[in-house]
């Protein structure tokens, strides 16, 4: 198996980088099957946070103020019961210090707040508090105990530690073995949507390994379901799956689609995928303008491939011209 990204070592499921894509990419190869890539921590808005994530009890009258946006009356609410031990008041508290909601953002003393729930099973505390123990920089570094906790929030159904639980299994054992203890918590995070777990879940069923039988068509229905939330990487090996016929009926226009679908989000090497495939007129009509356009997008992002850069000079001068306008107009 290939090893995880973004880091060349063990992943780091403390830093939030789903999805993401380095700044400079040097040439376009086929997309990696990372296993796993972190999981997404960017906070959800206050209107969709669920009060079960709080703890057992929810701070009623204070996180009815958070739903609202009144983060400053939320934290004085939650402050007073935090103080006489209420831990989904803690947890509540951590939560707005951590992202400096109507009051100065103050990791430090979120970790406190966390570190206080998370010792009372608060399941959400207890993924927010292992991932401090595992960046190190606000609270002591502590694997062992950030392992413990983010067993603990896994097996309590939070759907992010389940992620980054596995990755930390896959992290002690890169092996066969890490991968098929991984994959039953990949599958519950995945059955939640996660789209990381999802994507990590169908590199497992098209590699046929973690215990799990080679699976073309599991693996791409997973594709899909990932990459309808907007992950990238998912889009574009679901696209070049279509454009391919890999574990279902071959569909170059729907390939085409996802593929453009990832290159207007940003994603670079899908950016030049698409100018290849207007070049070559898959799943749409030969374009050069556009596939010129689209290369130079990639290429001014540090993409550099050679047979577009070939293709590039063998335009004419008006050709060029219109490229490069057309590429300033794209995202």
């Amino acid at each position: 198996m290939p090893q995880p990204k973004p880091a060349a070592s063990a992943p780091d499921p403390s830093k939030p980088a789903a999805g993401a894509h380095e700044n400079r990419v040097h040439a376009d190869k086929a997309i990696d099957k990372p296993l796993p890539q972190p999981a997404t921590l960017a906070p959800p808005s206050a209107d969709s946070i669920n009060p079960d994530r709080f703890g057992a009890r929810p701070p009623d009258a204070a996180y009815g103020a958070f739903q609202r946006g009144l983060y400053k009356t939320a934290y004085n609410l939650a402050m007073v019961r935090a103080k006489n031990g209420d831990p989904a008041a803690q947890t509540l508290v951590a939560e707005i210090l951590s992202r400096g909601l109507g009051v100065p953002l103050n990791a430090a003393e979120a970790a406190k707040w966390y570190g206080l729930a998370a010792e009372q099973g608060v399941p959400e505390a207890q993924f927010q508090y292992a991932l401090m123990l595992l960046d190190g920089r606000y609270v002591k570094k502590d694997e062992k105990a950030a392992f413990a906790l983010m067993q603990a929030a896994a097996e309590a159904g939070n759907r992010l530690a389940q992620f980054n639980f596995a990755q930390l299994l896959v992290q002690q054992d890169p092996g066969d073995a890490g991968l098929a203890k991984a994959a039953a918590y990949y599958e519950r995070a995945a059955a939640t949507g996660l789209a990381d777990a999802q994507y990590a879940l169908a590199q497992i069923y098209a590699n046929g390994v973690g215990g799990k039988p080679h699976d073309d068509a599991r693996a791409r229905i997973l594709l899909a379901q990932a990459a309808r939330q907007n992950y990238d990487t998912a889009q574009i090996d679901l696209a070049a799956w279509m454009i391919e016929g890999r574990g279902g009926a071959r569909d170059l226009k729907s390939g085409f689609a996802w593929m453009k679908r990832a290159a207007e989000g940003g994603n670079v090497a899908a950016q030049n995928r698409l100018a290849k495939l207007y070049m070559g007129g898959i799943g749409t009509d030969p374009d050069v303008i556009l596939a010129g356009a689209w290369y130079i997008v990639a290429r001014r992002a540090g993409l550099i491939d050679a047979e577009m850069d070939d293709f590039l000079q063998g335009l004419d001068d008006e050709q060029t011209r219109q490229a490069l306008q057309k590429a300033n107009r794209l995202p």
